[in-house]
């Protein structure tokens, strides 16, 4: 399947000033940028949120030694 060229792209244009008129068509884009922004914005935190919650790297190699297991804690009396 080819991609629209330029006199169907045309044609899809006219059909949707005709279908929704001159006057929504701009706030139609403004809200469809707005939401696309906050979505930007919460996948950014999300993203960064993520970043914070993982602890530094633990894994042990090859020139260090593991760390002894600690004893529980006994239980007073």
């Amino acid at each position: 399947m080819s991609l629209p060229g330029g006199w169907e792209l045309v044609l899809v244009v006219l059909v949707i000033m005709v279908l929704f008129g001159a006057k929504r068509l701009p706030e139609a884009s403004r809200s469809l940028g707005r939401s696309l922004r906050i979505f930007k914005a919460e996948t950014k935190g999300l993203r960064d949120d993520s970043d914070a919650t993982i602890p530094p790297d633990t894994t042990v190699t090859a020139h260090q030694e593991p760390l002894p297991p600690t004893d529980p804690p006994q239980p007073r009396a």
